[in-house]
Order: structure tokens, then C-alpha cells, then sequence
């Protein structure tokens, strides 16, 4: 695991099955990721998207408290994760971590590991996963998410929304805090996760298409923001 840079990246269900399968983004992510894998250690954290967001409305609707949401969630992470690991022509019998010595097991004898979210943490999303990840693998942590980066406003709202290409970890922090938690909540990137990349100084990406992976990976410029000191 020294002789690899270890990136963790952060897929957001959004990109994985907005409604039905986004093969043409999955197949392109895919050429990517393998691609690179004579250089990089890469473990893929898959989101829940719309069909986590699914499960919690349904348990809300029901009056399931946030628990019971938040465990959903995890759940729809898992089988997207699943899913990846097919995608990708895993074995089966690899399976998925659920843990995090598992998935450091995993890494150790393979250059690629998939997984959705590991132990239950409260007020936490997939990308809070990946920090923590990122955090113990001592790697940068890239998240891709249905937006090319962090905006001055709602990109899907405003026409006029300005991309942000750089912010530090503490200006970003301040953004995030004014957002209440919500199991399956949409923004580039949760408020633990926020934290986490703020304490451990995780330089962190946050970007959207498989083309500007590709160019973070070849050490190019690529469209997106970066969150560093």
C-alpha cells in the first residue's frame, strides 16, 4: 500500500442510478478507474441516491425515526456498491466491506476495492465515508457528485452561478455548518465529511465528469474545485 498513491473516491447514486442506470457515465468512470490502477490504489465509496432517498421517504412517511432512516441509506449504498462491483467483473465471493479492516484487508491485495457505507455513524452520508476512509488511508479524497464543483449558488436554479475553483478547508467548513443534517440530504459534501477533511487536512476534489477524473489523475487541469489550506 506505500509504493500507490491512495485516492478515495466518493461516487455520488445521483451518477450511479439517477432514475434508470447511467451506463454511458458508468462505462466511461470505468475505463478510468482501470486505467489508472498502475498507479494508484483506488477505493470507490458508491452513495445511495435517489434510491436511498426512496427508502427514507417511505420510512418518514411511516413515522421511522432517523435511525431506522439512516440504516436504509446504508443499505441502498451497499447495493449500489453491489451493482459497481458486478459492473466492474468482480468475483462474488470478494463481496463488499463493511468494515474498515476488511476493506484495508482488501486493499492490501488488490489495487481497487468498491464499498457503500461501512458501520452505522450517526448524521452521516456516503461522503462522510469517504473522508473518514481517506483519513485512516492517509489519501486524497475525491468526490464526484451531479454538479462540475462547488458554486456561489445553486447551479440548477441560477443560470448566473459561478464556479468556485479553490476554497480552504475552514471557508468551506463555515458553508457547510449552515446546513441542517437530513438522512439522504443533497449537497457536494456532507458536514462530517466537512469536518473530517478540515481536522485531518485531507486535500479533497470535487468535480463531476469521468473526463475531469481523468485529468485529476494525469496530474492535468480539470474542471471542478479543489479544497485545501
Amino acid at each position: 500500500m506505500k509504493n500507490k498513491k491512495i485516492i478515495v473516491v466518493s461516487l455520488g447514486g445521483s451518477l450511479i442510478i439517477p432514475y434508470d442506470v447511467n451506463y454511458p457515465y458508468l462505462k466511461k468512470f470505468k475505463r478510468i478507474i482501470l486505467r489508472h490502477l498502475n498507479n494508484y490504489k483506488i477505493v470507490i465509496v458508491c452513495g445511495g441516491g435517489g434510491l436511498a432517498r426512496k427508502y427514507i421517504r417511505a420510512i418518514k412517511k411511516e413515522g421511522g425515526d432517523i435511525h431506522h432512516q439512516s440504516l436504509a441509506g446504508i443499505n441502498a449504498t451497499r447495493a449500489n456498491a453491489r451493482f459497481l462491483s458486478y459492473f466492474f467483473g468482480f468475483e462474488p465471493r470478494w463481496g463488499i466491506p463493511h468494515k474498515m479492516r476488511v476493506l484495508k484487508k482488501y486493499l492490501r491485495k488488490r489495487s481497487l476495492v468498491i464499498c457503500g457505507g461501512l458501520e452505522y455513524k450517526p448524521d452521516q452520508t456516503s461522503d462522510s465515508t469517504s473522508a473518514n476512509i481517506a483519513a485512516k488511508l492517509k489519501g486524497e479524497f475525491v468526490n464526484l457528485t451531479d454538479v462540475p464543483g462547488l458554486y456561489n449558488k445553486n447551479p440548477k436554479k441560477n443560470k448566473n452561478a459561478k464556479l468556485i475553483p479553490k476554497i480552504s478547508w475552514e471557508d468551506f467548513d463555515k458553508i457547510a455548518e449552515k446546513l441542517k443534517y437530513e438522512p439522504g440530504q443533497h449537497f457536494v459534501l456532507d458536514q462530517n465529511a466537512s469536518k473530517i477533511i478540515k481536522k485531518e487536512k485531507i486535500k479533497t476534489y470535487i468535480m463531476k465528469s469521468p473526463e475531469a477524473l481523468d485529468k485529476f489523475l494525469r496530474g492535468k487541469k480539470f474542471t471542478g474545485t479543489v479544497i485545501e489550506d
